[in-house]
This record gives structure tokens, sequence and C-alpha cells, in this order.
């Protein structure tokens, strides 16, 4: 076995009725909270007003800020980041899918350091340091695995540049999962952000960063996402595959806390920052065909693993034939979800293939995908994406 390091500082609060725990849970770390979500008017609400009661029996002092939105912008974290500067807030709770707990963090770095959250994206020369405040996440969706990692993920929409914040002080001081509180996501945000969930675990194996344990954690979040994702799209008030599903988005989640993402997400972000109505899983759910194609020779004992964790029959194949069907076998899972698409179909203008081509090269997701593309060879994917 080779060596490796693995990081998790988050403490994980799992289980159906768990989200009962979020007043006690807050008060450790502070007694003025600011609850960050979406719209007070979404189906969520009744959510967010438990929450709220839970926190002031506790005796905290709560102030809701409800304006993230999809594709979180710069100018939503400085405003919260404004708010909490104002009326001394000490935590924060991103309650939400990742773009409500994306914004939490930032808003936490926003509000504690000098400038703006942008300033320390990735590559830049400003450093998030423990001033940070404590974040406590609260994941409303089996997707994005926020709420045990290191990152947010934010649109800079002046730039067009969708870019994350990274580093160890942003980890969640505790991320709360209740499946409960997912029985009400519709079909197609289900299938979208269960995609996203199967991505971040595959992304994960097949990182050059991937070790023995990260890929324990993927491979079984990988079984579990194969297995009851469609189940779930199908029945959406089953609670056997809601639970599941929490389950493999957090294994996935701890999965790229210590290893990452590759292409895939490094193509999915570029997209994002140019067609932010674009949703994540969307993305990625386009990309994945012509993406599978492009990398599986690179990695062919893991491509031929996971293909044969589709398909049982493929186990008879050696393991070049077998990799080279993950392509088949994703484009049939994707279909079967309700989420095959092109970028065409997902109102991408053609016109930005170009820029979106070039702001892939920003990230380093494609610099640790088992064959590493060049710009070219990207825009070339995306013109057959299209």
């Amino acid at each position: 076995m080779n060596s490796f390091n693995y990081y998790q500082p988050t403490e994980i609060i799992f289980g159906c009725g768990k989200i009962n725990e979020i007043g006690q849970k807050v008060a450790e770390y502070g007694m003025r909270c600011l609850l960050v979500t979406g719209s007070k008017s979404s189906v969520k609400s009744p959510v967010y007003e438990k929450v709220k009661e839970n926190l002031r029996k506790e005796g905290v002092k709560v102030f809701h800020f409800d304006k993230v939105v999809e594709n979180p912008t710069t100018d939503v974290v400085d405003e919260g980041s404004e708010i909490v500067k104002d009326n001394n807030i000490d935590v924060i709770v991103g309650l939400g899918g990742g773009s409500s707990m994306d914004t939490a963090k930032a808003i936490a770095v926003g509000a504690t350091h000098e400038g703006c959250a942008w300033d320390y994206k990735l590559f830049s020369t400003k450093k998030i340091t423990e001033k940070v405040l404590p974040i406590i996440a609260v994941t409303t969706t089996s997707g994005t695995g926020s709420q045990v990692t290191a990152v947010s993920v934010i649109t800079n929409s002046n730039e067009k540049l969708k870019y994350a914040l990274y580093d160890k002080q942003i980890f969640p001081k505790v991320a709360i999962i209740d499946p409960e509180i997912m029985m009400t996501v519709p079909e197609h945000i289900t299938a979208s952000t269960g995609f996203d969930t199967f991505c971040h675990a595959f992304e994960g194996y097949i990182h050059k960063d991937s070790n023995p344990y990260t890929d324990f954690l993927a491979l079984e979040s990988i079984s579990i996402t194969v297995k009851y994702l469609p189940i779930l799209v199908k029945n959406l008030n089953n609670k056997e595959a809601r639970i599941e599903m929490a389950l493999a988005d957090t294994y996935a989640g701890l999965v790229i806390s210590n290893s990452g993402t590759t292409l895939p997400h490094g193509i999915g972000m570029a997209i994002g920052g140019h067609a932010p109505h674009v949703k994540h899983g969307e993305a990625l759910a386009a990309i994945y065909p012509e993406f599978a194609k492009y990398t599986y020779k690179a990695s062919l004992d893991k491509f031929s693993k996971i293909a044969r964790v589709f398909n049982d029959e493929l186990k008879n194949l050696d393991k070049i034939k077998a990799a080279e069907l993950f392509k088949d076998e994703i484009t049939k899972f994707i279909s079967e979800i309700g989420m095959y698409s092109t970028l065409s179909n997902l109102n991408v203008d053609e016109k930005e293939l170009e820029n979106i081509a070039d702001d892939t090269m920003k990230l380093p997701d494609y610099s640790v995908n088992p064959k590493v593309p060049t710009r070219d060879e990207v825009y070339g994917m995306l013109k057959r994406i299209y």
C-alpha cells in the first residue's frame, strides 16, 4: 500500500431527524448567526422556519440572508459580508444546496478579511487566515458535497468567470446531513445533483492525488449512485434511496476534499461562468461521454472497473475493451436519469466556446486529468459536445 495523507476536520452529523440538532451545534460556536439560504418564498421555506425556531430555542439570535442564487455571484457574497460586519455576527450557517453552502463559506471569508472574498480565490497572492468565521453547513440536496469540503465556488459576473476559493480554513466546523429534508427536491434537481455526486467520486478516483482511502470511499459512492439514483429519479418519495444518495454525496465530498476533481469539472465551471443559467450537473452530463472517449486509455484499470460497476456483463471482457465501453455505459446512465443533452440544447452560445476553452485552462482541474489536454483539445471537445 502506498503511503498517503488524509485530512477531514468537519464533524459529520448524519441521519433522519438530525436537523433538530442545529441549534445546539450553532450555539457551540456563537450566539449571533447569519442564516444563508435561497429565497424565503422557495419550497424550502418550512425548513428555514424550522431551523430558525430551533436556533432561537437555544438563545441564538438569527439574521436571515435569503438572497442566494444558483451559481452564486460576488455581488451576493459582498452583500452578505456587509451584513455580518454590521451586526457583529460570529457564526455562519449555510442551509440549502451547494450554492447556499458555498455562499456561506465565501461570506465567512469576505466579512473577516481585507478587501472582498473574490480577492482570496485560488492562486491569489492573498491567503485566507484563521480569522474566518466558523461555518455550519446543512445540505438539502445530495450532490455538491460542499458540506464536507474546503471549497467555495462563486462567479464574478463582470469577468464571466466561475472560480473557487480553496483553503483548509473554510472547511465547515459541522455538517448536518438529514435525508428527510431532501424529500421535496424535484426530479431534475435530484438527477442533476445526483450526477454531480457520481462525478465527484469518479473524478476523485482517477485523480493523480487519489489514494487507497479516497479510492475506497469513491468506489462505495459510485456503487450507491449507480444503484439508487435511477430508482430515486423514478420515485422521489423513496426514503431509502434518499438516504443512500445522501450517504453517497457525503462520501464523494470526502473524496474530493482530499484528492480533487479533473477535466470535466474544469470545463463545467468554465461553462457556468459564460452560461450561468446552466446547472452544474447539466454541464457535466453534456461533457462526460466526450471526456470518457478522450481519457479512458490513460486510466484503463479504473475506467474498466467502473464500467463493470455499471454493467456486470463486462467482467468477461479484457480491461481495454471494458474501459472503452465506459463511454457507452455512462451515456446510458445519463439518459436513464433524464440528463442527456448537448451544449446547444442547454442554450450555450456557440460564440462562447473559445472563451470557455480559455477559462478551462485557468483552473487546475485539467492538469490532474489522467490525460492532460491542450487548450485546443478542450476546444475540440466543446465543439463536439455542442
